[in-house]
């Protein structure tokens, strides 16, 4: 890889993971837009509802400003990320691209978005530090605006946890005992599950420990996966696993939709997106759940971790980036926009404004029995640790459904630790692979 790709990417990244003051990025190549005139701009995008959000834009202030986007309608994860680099390789990538924070790393590093910095002046107070942070990689550089967040929070039947005299734990010891508690209680059930197939929930726990999986030293990329807080989270879920006091089974499947609906399964920890989840796995139980902070590790600790969120960037083969800065701020912080965006396709914003304006004054529907639902949620939002990624994100992600699906089969604490170790390996074999400079 070359020397000035990699600093690139470095510099932009060191303050993501440690909060410091970070070297300048680039900055855009662009002088502004390549031709004059209207704008017709593309955008790839999976937001539900999209399209009806981007069309309020092309009847009003799109039209006002020659600036007209046609969204394509796109998967999500690591199929869209290979769709773009494609893209980007041949020359052809769209205007704008909806980019989970975790893939803007490998974005970057690939040269595939653009810095938009001097496009989105003022943009950065409408959010929290960070949230903004994982756009800019900690740099002077702007690689996205920050669309959606998804705080980790702790969801749980209230009248279950009545019927059995159980407690919302506030620390992980006491989710553990109160595990233990309901298997005494109720030996058909189990408080939850521990799901091999969803790495990004792992992360988010890990996040919360203070995990920082991806650093830099100089000109080199430091994996921290191998770490004190990421064994604690994996020791202590492998322990509830070794006890048999939860399932070990994955999320998202007929089986766990079951579970949910029927009660057999009695939390879930998930993020703020939750509610729009529930009614179709559990629709027998709406009106039955409530929702508490994340259990902390330390009694009176505030922290969270978080289970997605996206951005909307502006790629480097773009021929309107100024153009395409301005929808995608328009996109995610004027309050008709967030509040269509929430209202069709059920992101809660990641700017701070919107998440207590008129579409978050009323809890989910499927949570009419807790009014201050959004409320707690914006004051657990507050709480969210800093994120730390790195360009190959989707290499420790696939090492980990691996590694943690054959722990988690075997029901062995020790072989949750061992998994440990294998996505470490796993991710510092790729990115010596992919030529990047890996500290030791």
């Amino acid at each position: 890889m070359p020397k000035a790709k990699r600093r690139r990417l470095l510099s932009a990244t060191i303050a993501v993971t440690l909060g410091a003051t970070a070297l300048a990025a680039c900055g855009s190549d662009d002088e502004g837009d390549a031709q004059a005139g209207p704008a017709e701009l593309t955008y790839w995008s999976w937001a539900p509802g999209i399209e009806k959000v981007v069309d309020i834009w092309n009847k009003g202030p799109g039209k006002k400003d020659g600036i007209k986007v046609t969204v394509k309608k796109q998967g999500q994860g690591d199929e869209l990320v290979t769709k773009i680099l494609t893209a980007h390789k041949a020359g052809k990538a769209p205007d704008l691209v909806q980019a989970e924070y975790q893939t803007v790393p490998t974005l970057v590093s690939n040269d595939a978005l653009a810095d938009i910095s001097g496009e989105v002046g003022g943009v950065k107070e409408k959010f929290e530090d960070t949230v903004w942070q994982q756009t800019t990689l900690g740099t002077d550089a702007v690689y996205a605006v920050p669309q959606d967040v998804a705080p980790l929070m702790f969801y749980y039947r209230e009248d279950l946890f009545a019927r059995y005299g159980l407690d919302v734990p506030e620390t992980w010891e006491q989710f553990a005992d109160t595990a233990r508690e309901l298997k005494r209680k109720a030996p058909d059930k189990d408080l939850t599950t521990f799901s091999a197939t969803d790495s990004g929930l792992f992360a988010g726990l890990a996040q919360q420990a203070g995990a920082a999986w991806w650093t830099t030293e100089g000109d080199s990329w430091k994996v921290g996966i191998d770490d004190p807080a990421t064994h604690r989270v994996a020791e202590f879920w492998g322990g509830l696993v070794e006890e048999d006091v939860i399932d070990n089974e994955p999320m998202y499947t007929p089986a766990w939709n079951k579970a949910l609906n029927t009660g057999k399964q009695i939390a879930w920890v998930s993020a703020v997106w939750a509610p729009g989840v529930l009614p179709t796995v559990a629709p027998d139980t709406e009106g039955k759940w409530a929702m508490a902070p994340l259990p902390q590790w330390e009694a009176g600790e505030q922290t969270t971790g978080s289970w997605g969120g996206s951005s909307v960037g502006v790629t480097t083969d773009s021929d309107h980036p100024e153009a395409a800065a301005k929808f995608a701020t328009w996109l995610n912080t004027d309050p008709e926009a967030v509040a269509a965006l929430a209202a069709e396709g059920g992101i809660y914003p990641a700017a701070t404004a919107a998440q207590t304006a008129g579409a978050f004054d009323q809890p989910p529907a499927y949570f009419a029995n807790q009014a201050d639902f959004y409320d707690r949620a914006t004051e657990i939002a507050k709480t969210t640790a800093p994120s730390a990624w790195g360009p190959n994100v989707n290499v420790a992600y696939s090492s980990f459904k691996d590694a943690f699906g054959a722990a988690a089969k075997s029901g062995d604490k020790d072989e949750f630790t061992a998994a440990v170790r294998t996505v470490q390996q796993d991710t510092v074999a790729d990115l010596k692979r992919q030529g990047f400079e890996v500290a030791p």
